[in-house]
């Protein structure tokens, strides 16, 4: 059986739920979705969807960055929207910070997400 190890980074939001930032096994880093939640704050921040998309990749940065990746190192991702016609907004903040080679992904509009916020995604990151 693989070992894992908690990963935990102070430039993502903390929370008191049972999972952590990221998970770590076998080289490959299981990020937990993050919404747009400024980890100094703990609150959503404020601006259009782009805007808070933008929060969202500096948050899973910030934990990939913590195992010593980058999000040039993610390979899958999962977006969460709840409204598709966010699509192409969340698509334009996106692209900004995947690189030349972008991970997998996919996108699926959810009827709902935690504290009510229009974007989250988590990622799956292959680190050394």
């Amino acid at each position: 059986m693989p070992e894992k190890t908690a990963v935990s980074a102070s430039g993502a939001p903390q929370n008191d739920n049972p999972y952590s930032q990221g998970v770590l096994a076998d080289g490959l880093l299981f990020v937990s979705g993050f919404g747009p939640v400024d980890p100094e704050t703990g609150e959503e921040v404020e601006g259009d969807v782009r805007e808070q998309t933008h929060r969202v990749m500096e948050n899973l940065a910030a934990v990939v960055e913590e195992a010593g990746g980058s999000l040039d190192d993610v390979v899958k991702a999962t977006v969460y929207v709840t409204d598709m016609d966010d699509y192409g907004a969340v698509n334009e903040a996106y692209a900004e910070h995947v690189g030349e080679t972008p991970p997998a992904r996919v996108c699926i509009e959810a009827s709902r997400l935690p504290d009510d916020v229009r974007v989250e995604i988590d990622a799956v990151a292959k680190v050394e």
